[in-house]
């Protein structure tokens, strides 16, 4: 019997099998993964969409049932120093995290909109891949000559912890980045901290790679 395809599933493959073209460090993740006959797709926690318009994004998920996670930020919205992001979800699928700059003044500092006049918002920013120990995972990949942006984002033993590759560059601009994320207790949001965080220390990495 043939099994039924999914066009969310396939849709989100197609974006996480086109990410991994263009960067190294899933690229390896992917080959290790592949020779333990697991795979990269099942390991995704979430995929990032740089956008200049969350709401109109979006519409391409929820067409395919992803349904926005109200419950995640302030009435469902994420807010951060100079961007916001919703979440999107649909079960057994990687979760789908939409974000642009804000409108006006606040979000003149933020590297989202030339990062997608750049790329389009046609391709992931990052994907991130659940690890269960996060330093762990920095030393092995360290070891394949894969380098980090920035330290690692939470503390030991608590719910959320992060931290991003280097970017891979494009044209000569930061393009990709993976994020490798370790959770636990069950916490299956995005700390506005963490995620501030993590975003500056990809703009430090921007800063140094654009010297080179």
């Amino acid at each position: 019997m043939a099994v039924k395809k999914d066009r969310a599933e396939e849709t989100v493959r197609r974006y996480v099998q086109t990410f991994v073209k263009g960067c190294k460090a899933a690229r390896l993740l992917q080959e290790e993964l592949e020779k333990a006959g697991v795979g990269l797709f099942p390991v995704v926690d979430h995929i990032t969409v740089r956008t200049l318009d969350v709401d109109r994004r979006s519409k391409e998920f929820q067409r395919l049932g992803f349904r926005w996670d109200k419950a995640v930020g302030k009435e469902g919205v994420l807010e951060y120093d100079d961007w916001w992001a919703k979440v999107y979800r649909k079960p057994g699928l990687p979760t789908v995290f939409i974000d642009q700059a804000f409108e006006g003044p606040r979000g003149k500092t933020s590297v989202i909109p030339p990062w997608v006049r750049r790329f389009s918002d046609r391709a992931l920013h990052h994907i991130a891949v659940r690890v269960e120990e996060i330093e762990s995972a920095v030393r092995t990949l360290r070891k394949r000559r894969i380098s980090f942006a920035g330290s690692i984002v939470g503390k030991k033993g608590s719910e959320l912890r992060q931290i991003f590759t280097a970017a891979d560059v494009k044209r000569g601009h930061p393009f990709t980045v993976v994020e490798l994320i370790e959770r636990h207790r069950g916490y299956a949001g995005f700390s506005p901290p963490s995620a501030d965080a993590l975003m500056k220390s990809s703009v430090i990495t921007t800063k140094k790679r654009g010297r080179r």
